[in-house]
């Protein structure tokens, strides 16, 4: 369950108002039917009107006087915000919009984590690497899928937060929901790589405090991150036909 669905009908509303809006099955500019949207969802008018004060704040939504409430264009909407960015995500995956929001957050990746762990590696504390040691374990230790997804999650907030920059650390906002979504994918496909050794890497340089290598290791890593979506995404890709085969005949024993 997502948290907006946590907090009863108007969380709820939120979610459902969110996701149509996101999803284009209310387009960009088109106006709400209140009555019909009041009806069809069994709520107030005021619940209503709360949960679009909420989809307003981020930008999807405005009122005006005799146009009444209306979605804005997505050049306005707060992409950034935590909850859209959860709300885009999950979405279905395997289509369009999906594979692009998940390149736009490679790009995004490329750009801020080699460099956060440039200063990672020279700001670090004792407490910063006990902090990952402990998710790189976790990540190594024999679970679901979910597990490798909490792990690895609490591996790449461990290395923004030993930045020591509050502004990057604030980037896992942007990072996480896509992050998440991908290592589900990942990590519940058969016969993915590894990702411990490339983790570590990262750990080991941060902890000699050597940027150029903690910048290599973390590249080397994004570019594993790309080869494990591409396996998935592209039956040619080194791997994928293992795994369309897999999914046509079961997988190996």
């Amino acid at each position: 369950m997502t948290p907006y669905a946590r907090r009863g009908v108007h969380g709820q509303t939120v979610e459902t108002l969110a996701r149509r809006v996101l999803s284009g099955e209310i387009p960009e500019g088109a106006t709400l039917d209140m009555a019909a949207l009041q009806s069809e969802l069994d709520v107030s008018l005021t619940a209503l009107r709360e949960s679009l004060k909420v989809l307003a704040a981020k930008g999807m939504v405005d009122a005006r006087q005799k146009r009444g409430t209306f979605v804005r264009p997505r050049s306005d909407w707060n992409l950034l915000d935590a909850d859209v960015l959860r709300w885009q995500f999950s979405e279905p995956s395997g289509t369009d919009a999906d594979a692009a929001l998940l390149r736009n957050l490679g790009e995004v990746r490329d750009i801020i984590e080699p460099a956060a762990v440039r200063l990672a590696a020279t700001r670090r504390t004792d407490a910063d690497l006990e902090a990952l040691q402990a998710a790189l374990t976790a990540m190594g230790q024999e679970g679901g899928a979910g597990d490798a997804v909490k792990a690895d999650l609490t591996f790449h907030r461990a290395l923004l937060a030993a930045t020591h920059n509050e502004l990057l650390e604030r980037m896992e906002m942007v990072i996480e929901s896509g992050l998440a979504h991908r290592d589900r994918l990942v990590h519940s496909a058969p016969h993915s790589e590894d990702p411990v050794p490339s983790h570590r890497a990262v750990l080991d340089a941060v902890r000699d405090r050597d940027p150029d290598a903690a910048e290599h290791a973390m590249r080397a890593l994004l570019d594993q991150a790309t080869r494990d979506l591409d396996k998935l995404s592209d039956p040619s890709a080194p791997g994928g036909a293992d795994r369309t085969a897999e999914k046509k005949d079961g997988p190996s024993q």
